[in-house]
């Protein structure tokens, strides 16, 4: 008996959708059952390449690892990367189809439809499972037209659905009640049980409610998730912000409103030896011994955003007092002269003055860069370290001659002083004085080698060195075996009558 398709929707974002579709995923394929993650519409600025050259979610190619898989565009055919508060990319089957105001993405979701169940049915012919998460919460009554992202996927593909809520919010049973409140009848029939996440402390006074659940509702409460303290999982967007002072070496990355693949981080939090601490627009910018610009879906006005605020005065201190500088991507392109955006890729037409760090100058492009790449570190000290690591940016960015003087470094354009090789070809820069490192490579922490040699080159003295590809595997295990009672409830529970059919293959 397995599950065939069954769809996980929260009451809330970060309810939970994620890891327990990637629990689920890692328990069917630990039976040997061909199972596929799969998230009709994804709303994030995490994202990954996959391996037909496309973007989808960060937290589906996590999945995907869960699963024993390698990402795939089909497993998010609709990503959506915010670039204002109204304005967003629209990426279709891993390649950006338009950038839209939201309003005209509302009336867009039919055409989205029928490329999500495009590839519904391509992973249906491959797989004998296929695990759904939904997007933020199926109560989101103004959301309900042309819905492709919930309950408008589960009734078309009829299929089961399951609602997680955190009780470590508070008002579980509020989320439970009020969400299906708002589904009509045939969508309320459609929600088999409930999944309550992140529980600590005695079961036994939870017990009275989850009568009073059941009782009201007539739904099961299929399974209660323990909190689980350390998990090295990808976040599918949200930053947290809680500061967790560890190791001696202070690091610090500006929490710009449009940031990127901040999971570039994640092996710098799991690092003993390292204090990182993402600063909010209303902290004082601490001193430290690394600064990080991290990637932005919006360069322009991340780039205002630490002009208004300090940076590029406490960027120049920190260089004077002996501290290094890293850029990646977006940051990269901040740290030069000028970005010119003659299209209006990321919004308005128009050229910005960089932060003058390095003599490079950048364009954006209409066209964006998908790679993932391996290579090597280019610094003697390095000692040829490897990289392993993925591109995503539409921004071309070239040296440029600087004169003694202009901006706060100078450095010759016949003297090329890059960060990495990949294959042969020179990547990134550093400046002359090497005190600061840009580059287009996301996931340069992730590799054990390339981490050590970055951090050293930084300034610290250390042996530890950090694997994430291991602390994700450890993580998924952990989930995977915490929801084992759910994958039994699953299977081996009774449902109604009227329940959708398609759960069990037998």
């Amino acid at each position: 008996m397995k599950i065939a398709t069954l769809m996980v929707q929260g009451t809330t974002s970060d309810a939970g959708k994620s890891t327990v579709v990637a629990a689920l995923c890692r328990l069917l394929q630990r039976r040997g059952v061909k199972v596929v993650p799969m998230k009709p519409q994804n709303m994030a600025l995490n994202s990954a390449v996959t391996t037909d050259g496309g973007e989808i979610g960060r937290a589906q190619a996590l999945q995907a690892q869960a699963a024993g898989l390698a990402p795939h565009t089909d497993m998010n055919p609709i990503l959506i990367k915010p670039s204002s508060d109204t304005g967003a990319q629209i990426i279709v089957h891993g390649r950006v189809r338009a950038d839209m105001q939201a309003r005209d993405y509302d009336q867009y979701k039919t055409v989205a439809m029928s490329a999500v169940l495009a590839s519904y049915a391509r992973l249906q012919t491959q797989y004998e499972s296929i695990i759904v998460e939904g997007a933020g919460s199926p109560a989101e009554v103004n959301l309900r037209a042309r819905d492709i992202a919930n309950m408008g996927f589960a009734e078309a593909v009829d299929c089961p659905v399951i609602l997680v809520a955190d009780i470590d919010r508070g008002g579980v049973f509020a989320h439970f009640i009020g969400t299906l409140a708002c589904l009509s009848a045939s969508e309320q029939n459609r929600v088999i049980g409930f999944v309550i996440n992140r529980f600590r402390g005695d079961i036994g006074l939870l017990e009275p409610g989850l009568e009073w659940l059941e009782q009201q509702t007539g739904k099961p409460v299929l399974a209660v998730l323990p909190y689980l303290h350390g998990l090295m999982l990808d976040a599918e967007d949200a930053i947290d912000l809680k500061q967790q002072e560890r190791g001696h070496f202070k690091v610090i990355v500006p929490a710009i409103p449009r940031i990127s693949n901040h999971t570039d981080f994640d092996a710098l939090r799991a690092h003993p030896d390292i204090d990182l601490q993402f600063i909010g627009p209303d902290q004082t910018i601490p001193a430290a011994d690394l600064i990080i610009l991290p990637g932005s879906k919006n360069t322009r006005e991340d780039l205002a955003f630490l002009q208004g605020r300090g940076w590029q005065q406490a960027i120049a201190k920190h260089l004077r007092y002996g501290g290094k500088v890293i850029g990646i991507c977006g940051g990269y392109q901040m740290l030069g002269q000028t970005i010119n955006d003659p299209f209006g890729v990321e919004g308005v037409a128009g050229r910005s003055q960089g932060l003058g760090f390095l003599p490079v100058t950048t364009e954006l492009c209409r066209e964006k860069r998908l790679q993932v790449v391996q290579g090597f570190c280019a610094w003697e000290a390095a000692q040829q370290a490897r990289v392993e690591a993925y591109e995503i940016h539409m921004g071309l960015t070239q040296k440029i001659a600087t004169s003694d003087g202009q901006k706060n470094r100078e450095q010759k354009a016949d003297e090329p002083n890059p960060a990495f090789f990949i294959g042969e070809q020179a990547e990134g820069i550093r400046s002359t004085d090497d005190a600061i490192l840009a580059t287009y490579l996301h996931g340069l922490f992730d590799h054990p080698e390339a981490c050590a040699a970055l951090l050293t080159w930084a300034g610290l003295k250390t042996n530890t060195q950090i694997d994430m590809n291991a602390l994700r595997e450890k993580s998924i295990d952990r989930i995977a075996d915490a929801c084992v009672p759910l994958l039994d409830a699953l299977l081996n529970r009774d449902f109604p009558l009227g329940a959708p059919a398609v759960l069990f293959v037998r």
